[in-house]
């Protein structure tokens, strides 16, 4: 009867053996297999994705950017000379002439250096007429001593030819001729002399009043001067237009070049468009645009480009050359679209989240007719506002998951409810 117990209990030892290793196989081949299962693809909302399906055919390369209109035609008034604000005649908005008055200054410097460059003009002037009559005086008095000594040479030179005929007859003494005929020739003398203190007191006049007129005009033109300056008192808007800004209140002091007033032509307005300096590289001028106003579409040219970059973007001017749509304005806010060139036959997608032209990203492309989508590599080409190129990874008729999908970069796969 021992040996007969002693039998079963090593063959229940055996068994209980043979249970052990077969469970600790079983959970280690378990375990092996657990960690070699990929992790089981998340679920995710299709509505909360963004698809876009690949296609080939013409593709338009275009850039966008914010901007502004502007006038094409500015003018900045600025203050001529130092003053005070004393009134101001219109506010911005008005529609005004060139000769219209904005604003008015005051300086009683200018005004009192004014009158006295016209008192000094005024009495230049009378000097100079004073100095025109005394020289035409004496110009009377040349004139007539001349006159005088003519009168007595002819007289002088009768008498003596008359003493020549009459000593000829014996009837005049040789001396009396002789005398008749010096007296003759001496005034003959005088009289030529007087003849050139005539002719010299003319060109002695001329340049006595040349000297005059010269001063004269000199006081005019610093008059003249003076006058400008306190006429430009009065600020004029000097084109015609609309008034666009008058930086400036009453009583406020201004020196010389600050900006009182901004005049613009409404009319003729152009688009000052931002766009990154990373998409700038291929605009070029001439090329065509069209200028988002909200209200309408205007079609345009680029006709400048801005050599520097400010705060990451590159101005970029849009000449406009539709009529303008109502409500557009000086300062309204725009969006630009410029078309850099057009591509034929070349496989694109809607632009991604994420991604740059010319390089390479990994997108969702959808498998399981829209069930499910699985991570594949793209290499993406040129790109435009709302496209972009395809060069390797896609075919036409894809479908690819264009929005953020960072949040499952941990995933090769997805489902899609």
């Amino acid at each position: 009867m021992d040996i007969r117990r002693e039998g079963q209990a090593r063959k229940r030892t055996i068994r209980r053996v043979l249970y052990s290793l077969t469970a600790l196989i079983a959970i280690l081949l378990i375990t092996l297999g657990l960690s070699r299962l990929k992790p089981a693809a998340p679920t995710i909302e299709r509505s909360t994705v963004w698809p876009g399906t690949v296609k080939r055919g013409e593709m338009i390369r275009n850039v966008h950017g914010l901007g502004t209109l502007v006038p094409e035609d500015i003018r900045w008034i600025p203050a001529a000379n130092e003053g005070r604000v004393d009134r101001i005649l219109w506010l911005p908005g008005k529609v005004v002439k060139a000769d219209t008055v904005l604003l008015e200054l005051s300086n009683p410097e200018i005004e009192l250096a004014m009158f006295n460059a016209e008192w000094q003009l005024k009495a230049a002037e009378a000097n100079y007429t004073d100095t025109r009559v005394q020289l035409e005086s004496e110009r009377l008095d040349q004139e007539a001593t001349t006159a005088e000594v003519k009168a007595e040479y002819h007289q002088a030179k009768l008498k003596a030819d008359r003493n020549e005929l009459l000593a000829k007859d014996g009837l005049c003494a040789e001396i009396d001729l002789k005398l008749s005929q010096v007296m003759a020739e001496e005034l003959d003398n005088r009289y030529a002399l007087e003849k050139k203190r005539l002719d010299i007191s003319a060109e002695s006049i001329q340049a006595q009043l040349a000297a005059k007129r010269i001063e004269v005009d000199r006081l005019r033109a610093q008059y003249q001067l003076k006058r400008s300056q306190f006429e430009s008192l009065k600020v004029r808007a000097g084109v015609d237009g609309k008034l666009q800004q008058l930086p400036v209140q009453v009583g406020q002091r201004v020196p010389v070049g600050t900006n009182l007033a901004r005049v613009a032509d409404p009319s003729r307005l152009k688009a000052e468009v931002k766009i990154a300096e990373t998409q700038a590289k291929d605009i070029e001028i001439g090329q065509p645009a069209i200028v988002d106003t909200r209200n309408g579409l205007i079609p345009g040219h680029v006709t400048r480009i801005d050599p520097a970059s400010q705060n990451g973007t590159v101005t970029v001017d849009v000449s406009l050359e539709g009529e303008l749509p109502k409500g557009a304005r000086p300062d309204l806010s725009v969006d630009g679209t410029i078309e850099l060139e057009h591509l034929a036959d070349v496989l694109y997608v809607d632009r991604p989240a994420f991604g740059q032209e010319k390089s390479t990203v990994t997108l969702f492309r959808l498998v399981e007719e829209g069930k499910g989508a699985v991570r594949v590599q793209v290499k993406l080409g040129r790109s435009s506002v709302n496209t972009i190129e395809i060069l390797e990874g896609l075919r036409v008729g894809d479908q690819v998951i264009l929005s953020d999908m960072s949040a499952w970069d941990a995933y090769d796969r997805i489902r899609l409810n």
